[in-house]
């Protein structure tokens, strides 16, 4: 029966030392442990499995039995430590639990006394100070009962005295008394419920009232407003008046300046009337000189007798120009059709002067917050456009292409005046807008008539391509307009001279420049390779001689000044012009007809020097290739294209040695037409024998190193070809070379050509290849055959053609290539 309980007693100890999960995850983060023991999944079997792996092991059991017994008895004894350490364990936490409420309740006690000792102090304080308190309000009230009753007292005294004096006019006493009699008033605002205090400002203000008419009176008197006498001079009554108005009405004050001013200018309008002569504009020096002179007789009569806060100078001089602005305006508007340009002129730089005088003698305090502001002068440049426009505008200007290391001018000072007469102007400037139209449009005729009278400019080396001196003139002249018209006005005027500019410019682009390019000819040499070899060294197939190609870098620097110019041009009139209309003034149209002429010069120089080549190119592919029999130097046309090359290029780089990125776009343009044009007439060159091959390889290396060269060829300084230039020709001339090798690979077998040929040139296009067959000679038959092994060979549509084709370029001749090209190759080699 025991032996039947074992194997339920072993169980149910097994059950019993199973935790759980949580329980489990706590005792390993606390008592982390590698030994297979302390693990929840436990396996007896596995354990066993571990210290006994083999028979053989089984030699040591007794060992790893004691071992374990050691374990077990030393686990016990730990157990049996921990259990008897938690005997007591219980008892002494209920006695620490104990010992600590009763600390508690003692704290507890501790903290009551001390509140009632704070509320008991609390109330004593109160007691203390409620009767201090009361102390305190009752001196504050009888303070300010006492201060009242002097401010009473004062104001009721002042009010007597103040009525007694303006009985008597004493009007120096009263702007030192009434100053304090408002003062003292503002105290008793809160009082104004007392009938005695009301009382006392109301006859506060009928004391201000009353002064205010009395003075009006007295001035009226002195400055009678019929009449024109004027009395000898300011009284010292008028002068202290002038001080009870600063205290009074501020409408008192606007009503005594309204009315003096006025009389001081009623003889201004008598002199000026609209009906007499000197009213026009051709003597408006005389208005400004009259109000000189009354302003100086002002500061001699009567400077003194106005309050210098008063600025009565400044307020005569800008009521002055409201009415001259009108009365011109009014003037202006009956007599439009007299108004001519100079007069005009003249009228607007007589006037701005003088608000110019006036911004010097005045600052400005008495104007509105509605007047026109004076345009910023802009940096310093011998540029017309970045010029200091300070100066004279007639100076001679010297013009250049940059001038960024030189430093800025500072800004000028705002004139607070300007436009305060000569806007009524405005209205008239199209007067001026249209003498510019025609000024402008007989420059443009006299430019066109100087160059048909001077010609051409003549062949200088040291000189050529230098900009025409008549884009030096427009530009100034547009400056010069510029500058006059934004001091005339900064708005519609501004817009107006704007759209006058840009019909100007394009017709200096389409007359001066694009009308005297010169003309191209569709007639076409055609030279045998016998006329080739007859030619002389030094003569000339190009159809524009020295002077045109002269006259075209000429016209391409003086198209990409205009380019540059016209863009700062902008850049300035969007500155001048107002904020609101700055995105009317555009001038792309005019830069992108520029950008035509260059563009139109390079392709002429290009198409020059293209056509000069031609010759050339058709007498190569006119040559029996097939019957060369040996390989020797470079052939004729070589010699004739490097020949015409070797005659153009230096003239076009001397005359654009000013304009450097135009000349290597003139060579990438140049490269871009002659390479194709050169690989199109090597596909004529059929059929080609071996030895002709070589030949034409020959050749087209000679070529490719003349055109890598070709951007300082001639030069006594050797510059780098751009590194865009020299991708273009080596890309282009080594395909080239790359449809020769192909040319002189043999075609048998097929398939090891075809793979040359895709390795060689990686092109895809049958049209090439059948062309190839075609310089081949091979017959049709064989192409055919060809044509259809080629489709099948042909790899899959490559993602990058240009990735391809510079692989190719690298890739090695193959082992198939005849030892011939080999010693081509050599022979190259031993040429350069």
């Amino acid at each position: 029966a025991m032996e039947e309980d074992e194997p339920e007693l072993a169980a149910g100890l097994e059950a019993a030392l199973e935790l759980a999960p949580a329980v489990q995850a706590a005792i390993e983060q606390v008592f982390p442990s590698q030994d297979p023991l302390d693990r929840a999944d436990f396996n007896a079997v596995e354990y066993i499995n571990t210290l006994f792996p083999t028979e053989q092991s089984l030699a040591n059991i007794d060992e790893v039995v004691n071992k374990i017994r050691l374990k077990i008895r030393r686990l016990d004894d730990n157990i049996r430590t921990v259990v008897r350490g938690q005997t007591n364990v219980g008892q002494d936490g209920r006695q620490a639990l104990e010992e600590a409420q009763k600390a508690i309740q003692q704290l507890f006690g501790k903290i009551k006394d001390i509140k009632d000792k704070a509320e008991k102090s609390e109330q004593m304080v109160k007691d203390i100070t409620r009767d201090i308190k009361q102390l305190d309000h009752a001196k504050r009230h009888l303070t300010t009962s006492i201060t009242t009753l002097n401010h009473l007292h004062m104001l009721a005294g002042g009010v007597d005295s103040l009525e007694a004096m303006t009985r008597r006019r004493q009007y120096g006493e009263v702007a030192n008394l009434l100053q304090g009699v408002v003062n003292v008033l503002e105290h008793f605002n809160k009082y104004m419920g007392i009938p005695q205090i009301r009382q006392l400002s109301e006859r506060v203000k009928a004391a201000q009232n009353e002064l205010g008419q009395q003075i009006l009176a007295d001035f009226e008197e002195a400055f009678p407003s019929q009449g024109t006498k004027r009395p000898g001079g300011p009284s010292n009554v008028l002068r202290d008046a002038c001080l009870v108005a600063n205290v009074l009405d501020p409408r008192i004050k606007q009503e005594i300046i309204k009315k003096f001013i006025k009389q001081h200018l009623s003889e201004y309008l008598v002199l000026f009337q609209e009906n007499q002569d000197v009213a026009w504009l051709d003597k408006i020096d005389r208005r400004y000189a009259w109000i000189k002179r009354q302003l100086v007789d002002y500061e001699e009569k009567y400077g003194r007798m106005f309050p210098q806060e008063w600025c009565m100078t400044e307020r005569i001089a800008v009521e002055f120009c409201h009415v001259t602005r009108t009365e011109l305006s009014k003037i202006m508007r009956t007599r439009a059709k007299e108004i001519e340009v100079k007069l005009l002129l003249f009228a607007i730089q007589r006037t701005t002067n003088f608000e110019g005088l006036l911004a010097k003698r005045f600052s400005g305090c008495t104007l509105g917050d509605g007047t026109v502001k004076k345009p910023e002068v802009p940096p310093p440049s011998t540029n017309p456009f970045l010029e200091d426009e300070a100066g004279t505008e007639t100076d001679e200007i010297v013009i250049e292409k940059s001038d960024a290391e030189k430093p800025k001018k500072p800004k000028a000072p705002d004139n607070p005046f300007h436009g305060i007469v000569s806007k009524c102007f405005e209205p008239h400037l199209y007067v001026y807008i249209e003498s510019q139209d025609k000024n402008l449009s007989e420059l443009i005729d006299r430019f066109v008539a100087d160059f048909k009278a001077q010609g051409p400019p003549k062949p200088n080396v040291d000189e050529g391509g230098a900009v025409l001196p008549s884009c030096a003139d427009l530009f100034v002249y547009y400056k010069k307009c510029m500058v006059q018209c934004s001091q005339l006005s900064t708005g519609e005027p501004m817009i107006a001279l704007t759209t006058i500019f840009q019909k100007y410019l394009r017709e200096y682009a389409w007359k001066i420049l694009s009308g005297n390019l010169p003309k191209t000819t569709s007639s076409s040499s055609g030279l045998t390779i016998t006329s080739l070899l007859k030619e002389k060294e030094g003569s000339e197939v190009a159809k524009f001689t020295l002077e045109e190609l002269c006259l075209i870098c000429s016209i391409l620097s003086t198209a990409e000044y205009c380019l540059a110019t016209t863009q700062q041009l902008e850049e300035k009139l969007k500155e001048k012009v107002d904020a609101s209309l700055v995105e009317r003034i555009n001038l792309t149209g005019e830069t992108d007809t520029f950008s035509i002429v260059i563009s139109n010069s390079i392709q002429l120089l290009v198409q020059d020097l293209d056509a000069a080549c031609d010759p050339a190119l058709t007498a190569m592919s006119k040559m029996q290739w097939q019957n060369v029999e040996h390989v020797g130097d470079q052939s004729p046309y070589v010699t004739s294209v490097i020949l015409h090359i070797k005659q153009n290029v230096p003239i076009i780089r001397d005359n654009l040695a000013s304009t450097r990125k135009y000349f290597t776009q003139f060579c990438i343009k140049f490269a871009n037409s002659f390479i194709p044009k050169f690989i199109n007439h090597l596909f004529k060159c059929k059929p080609i024998s071996m030895v002709g091959a070589e030949q034409l390889l020959l050749d087209t290396h000679s070529l490719k190193m003349v055109l890598l060269d070709l951007p300082s060829i001639g030069s006594q300084v050797v510059r780098k070809a751009p590194a865009s230039y020299t991708r273009i020709v080596v890309k282009g001339m080594t395909r080239a070379e790359m449809i020769l090798k192909v040319v002189m690979a043999p075609h048998e077998p097929p398939v090891v050509f075809v793979d040359n040929y895709i390795k060689l040139l990686a092109d895809c296009s049958t049209d090439t290849f059948q062309k190839i067959l075609d310089m081949k000679g091979l017959k049709r038959s064989e192409q055919s055959s060809m044509l259809d092994l080629f489709r099948q060979r042909l790899p899959a549509p490559p993602s990058g053609a240009e990735s391809t084709g510079s692989l190719s370029l690298s890739t090695p001749t193959p082992e198939q290539e005849s030892s011939r090209i080999r010693k081509l190759e050599k022979l190259i080699k031993k040429r350069l």
